[in-house]
């Protein structure tokens, strides 16, 4: 199916790089991007999922293999061990009551101070995603986590969170692979080509397809700001400043991973805020799942490439550039 752009026209931008997409998807340069985003700083933060979806219903997490329980107060979201100092119970099977959990088997209501082994954990709530800080000797804690700059003007946001049998590198490793958008998903890329790549970022001009063979055509930078996280920001086209921020989180120490990621929309066309405003209780749900569908696929994708390096076969053997 031929793809029908629609919207901004871009100016031409050829590309550095020639010949098909399985000569252009360099893994070497892949696995140095990646090692380059593994020496990054994270300051200990970790993405449990979208702020709203934290609520006064106790709700459990797993990090590191470390279980942990989170609700809201009144004041913001409180996190601690999810274990009750007592005798042991899920404090996530308990209930909220006057601002604090309370442990299901003998009542025993925690909050913001501590209590026995009941320790509240640094938390950072910056209105789309909820932070957990966990202080390991690994990394030095910062007051934030180190967050991408978003649109400051009317933004529309959805955030999807799905689990997968991978590590957290393997997830930045499949977005520093673009060149599978267009062979992996076709429902939803028509064309792809890179426009700029240095060490460590990348830049493709894409056209996403918005229904049936319509699509946008944007100029979107790939870059990592911590060795958690890959964040696509359109940097021209329809919708320049808006940001998909893409956060792994290790569940396990090994083998299992969240990946959590918020679409954060913004564009100067007429109608937009309206739609960012009132219409979003309708157009978030759309967003998420078509985020979702790519990420059923791409789990699978990183799934593939844990399983890959476990036998010795990381980032795949290079084919000959001069062949074929």
């Amino acid at each position: 199916m031929s793809v029908l752009r629609f919207g901004r026209v871009l100016p031409d931008r050829p590309s550095p790089l020639s010949g098909p997409d399985w000569r252009q998807a360099d893994p070497r340069w892949m696995a140095r991007a990646l090692e380059a985003s593994q020496r990054l700083p994270h300051g200990g933060w970790y993405v449990l999922d979208a702020s709203d979806r934290i609520t006064s219903t106790p709700r459990a997490f797993r990090i590191l293999g470390e279980e942990y329980v989170a609700f809201r107060d009144g004041e913001g979201v409180v996190v601690g061990p999810d274990t009750c100092p007592h005798m042991g119970a899920r404090m996530s099977d308990g209930h909220c009551k006057d601002g604090m959990v309370v442990c299901p088997w003998h009542g025993l209501a925690l909050g913001r101070s501590r209590r026995g082994s009941w320790r509240p954990l640094p938390v950072h709530d910056d209105g789309i995603l909820t932070w957990l800080r966990l202080d390991t000797t690994t990394t030095a804690p910062t007051a934030e986590p180190y967050l991408p700059t978003r649109p400051t003007g009317p933004t529309l946001s959805a955030v999807m969170r799905l689990e997968g049998a991978c590590d957290a590198e393997d997830i930045v490793a499949n977005r520093l692979d673009p060149w599978h958008g267009v062979h992996f998903h076709p429902h939803s890329f028509g064309t792809l080509k890179v426009v700029d790549k240095t060490d460590t970022d990348i830049t493709v001009r894409v056209a996403y397809k918005v229904a049936g063979p319509l699509a946008v055509e944007v100029d979107a930078l790939f870059h990592c700001p911590d060795p958690h996280s890959i964040v696509m920001t359109i940097v021209d086209g329809e919708g320049t400043g808006s940001v998909v921020e893409t956060h792994a989180t290790p569940i396990e120490t090994e083998g299992r991973s969240a990946v959590v990621e918020a679409t954060l929309a913004t564009s100067e066309r007429p109608g937009f805020a309206f739609a960012a405003t009132w219409l979003s209780r309708l157009v978030r749900p759309v967003v998420e799942a078509r985020a979702a569908r790519l990420w059923v696929e791409d789990l699978a994708y990183a799934e593939r490439r844990r399983a890959l390096r476990l036998r010795g076969r990381e980032d795949s053997i290079p084919l000959d550039t001069k062949a074929g």
